[in-house]
């Protein structure tokens, strides 16, 4: 045992060693990374925070009438939000909104195209399987660490981290659709001379859209389960009367900034389900 221990692999330093070296040689990288992605957040944020709360809440609630055609729906959107403008967490909520909607952003749009892409070729997506696997199962704040020094503290980082935590799940989904489009579908498609960007667009994706949608709440709901961890690295939000009842054993704050999370999650739920 002790000749196993004196030959520890140095894993930690391995880890350490490429951190030192992309903060030397893509530091550039990260600064136009970090960059852009401040410019997102700082858009949704104006949209969200610019206007009055009612007119905000009164787009959401058309956003629902045209995704669900459902008047409960739209009622549930409309009063959950006067609860959360009722219990004063307007602005954490639109903060904690704006870093939802860019996960679903930067989720979706590099989830998606490596789905399918892993969907087309079973070898890729032998090879991504222990990736996405290590990506969801180790700890978020292992990698809060590199993105941290990466991007320094505030949003950026709570992003980074919540899109390398919910990525796996759009990607899982997607694959899963468009690999379990029916082979008669596809020699349809073909018989009648579809080209393979025809079939992905009039075959594949159509068939798949239920598990893309999927994705889609999946990285919704992923997102808001990390607000208080973004939190933890300077993230405004939701989260932070979270960490700052935590500290206080405030269990009044606790429970108000917990239930306006609940109704933000559930508010969105709603919203993009497929079902009745």
């Amino acid at each position: 045992m002790t000749w196993l221990t004196d030959h520890k692999i140095p894993i930690g330093k391995w880890a350490s060693d490429m951190v030192d070296w992309l903060i030397i040689n893509a530091a550039w990288f990260f600064d136009s990374l970090a960059d852009g992605i401040n410019a997102l957040i700082d858009g949704i944020l104006l949209v969200l925070q610019t206007p009055h709360p009612l007119i905000v809440i009164a787009v959401f609630a058309g956003i629902a009438w045209l995704l669900r055609k459902s008047w409960p729906v739209v009622a549930l959107v409309v009063a959950g939000f006067l609860f959360i403008l009722n219990q004063g967490y307007w602005e954490e909520t639109t903060e904690t909104l704006t870093l939802v909607l860019c996960a679903v952003i930067v989720c979706m749009g590099l989830g998606i195209p490596i789905g399918i892409a892993a969907a087309h070729r079973p070898r890729l997506y032998a090879a991504m399987r222990p990736v996405l696997d290590l990506m969801q199962t180790l700890p978020t704040f292992v990698y809060l660490i590199p993105a941290i020094v990466f991007f320094g503290i505030g949003m950026v980082p709570g992003l980074v981290a919540t899109a390398i935590f919910v990525v796996p799940a759009p990607i899982r989904l997607t694959h899963l659709g468009i690999s379990s489009t029916p082979k008669e579908l596809i020699e349809a498609g073909q018989a009648f001379g579809a080209t393979p960007s025809q079939l992905l667009r009039k075959v594949e994706l159509p068939w798949a859209m239920p598990q893309i949608m999927a994705g889609l709440t999946q990285t919704i709901m992923l997102s808001l389960s990390m607000v208080v961890i973004a939190a933890l690295v300077g993230a405004d939000g939701l989260g932070v009367p979270i960490v700052r009842a935590l500290n206080t054993v405030n269990t009044a704050l606790g429970f108000e900034a917990g239930l306006v999370i609940v109704v933000v999650a559930i508010v969105l739920d709603r919203m993009f389900r497929r079902d009745g």
